[in-house]
């Protein structure tokens, strides 16, 4: 953590352009405060990655709550005239320079919020004008001294949220290795993705303490955690205690399952026993395999199978 936070604040003077990377099922639980004071004055994009596997509504009103405020986490965020919860898109003034830009801290801080569907092949170039757009004052004066502009975004966010994926979907081809689990990118990486723009890769990075339990499940449930560190069983059935609570239909669609039945006295052993015996996961004797059905309640969730789903609420986040 310490060491993927420091790389990042080494490599940021290099950047003209943030973009955070977030889980469009669980953008707050995603949001990392160490990154905060890091990219304070900054421009930053959030990339709602992976929407396709959350609720269009979710994702529009996600867009519009990571351009106002998200007060438990002191991440204040602002448009142009220093208001928030404004428009999505309205940025501040541009900063100077032929390098970087370079960011008074006086100034306004500007963000952008744009949603990806993490498996669309070239999705990600609609960021590209956006980037354009907070780096204008940088593009407008190289323009004047007849040359264009060479434009460098860094790419950050918790681990297994897509980073490596959203660069290998700018540059159309695979750029940079990716796999469906935490901590596949372990240094820094350039990558060029035109001749005036390029992407730098780095570490998935969470934060030292999950003191917030919730956050720390979320995160688990996405396959930010290493499954390796966690008791699959005891998550599966934490994440279908949620879902009678965030998406019940999900479960009934899915598995049969309803909030009245079984009680919830019993709720775990029966669910996993029901899918197990449901899927023929069967060990010998005919026991149910409860843990290869954790692992698949779990597998199921984050391929989409239980359909359009987001754990956080932004409401009431």
């Amino acid at each position: 953590m310490t060491k993927s936070l420091r790389e990042i604040e080494a490599s940021l003077k290099l950047a003209d352009v943030v973009l955070y990377v977030l889980d469009a099922r669980a953008p707050y639980s995603c949001i990392n405060p160490a990154f905060d004071a890091l990219v304070e004055f900054k421009p930053v994009i959030y990339v709602l990655n992976k929407a396709d596997l959350a609720p269009e509504a979710s994702v529009t009103v996600w867009k519009e709550r990571l351009l106002g405020k998200i007060t438990n986490y002191k991440l204040q965020i602002t448009n142009s005239d220093g208001q928030g919860d404004g428009p999505i898109g309205q940025g501040g003034q541009g900063g100077q320079g032929d390098g970087p830009i370079d960011h008074d801290k006086n100034e306004k801080r500007k963000r952008m919020a744009v949603a990806l569907d993490g498996t669309a092949s070239g999705s990600a170039k609609k960021i590209l004008p956006l980037i354009k757009e907070l780096a204008r004052a940088k593009i407008e004066k190289c323009a004047k001294k007849g040359v264009n502009a060479s434009l460098r975004g860094m790419v950050i966010g918790v681990p297994n949220s897509g980073k490596s994926t959203l660069i290998n979907n700018f540059c159309g081809s695979a750029k940079t290795i990716t796999g469906n689990k935490p901590g596949v990118t372990r240094g820094k990486q350039w990558v060029r993705v035109n001749e005036y723009f390029e992407l730098l890769d780095t570490p998935g990075t969470l934060y030292p303490k999950l003191s917030d339990q919730t956050v720390a499940r979320k995160l688990a449930y996405i396959g930010s955690v290493k499954d390796e560190v966690v008791d699959t069983f005891a998550l599966a059935c934490a994440f279908i205690e949620d879902m009678q609570k965030i998406a019940p239909e999900a479960l009934q669609t899915r598995y049969g399952i309803t909030q009245s039945s079984p009680p919830p006295c019993v709720i775990p052993l029966k669910i996993m026993s029901s899918i197990a015996a449901s899927r023929g996961f069967l060990l010998r004797g005919g026991e149910a395999d409860v843990e290869r059905a954790a692992s698949a309640v779990l597998d199921d969730f984050r391929k989409g199978r239980l359909g359009k789903i987001c754990l956080d609420n932004p409401v009431d986040n």
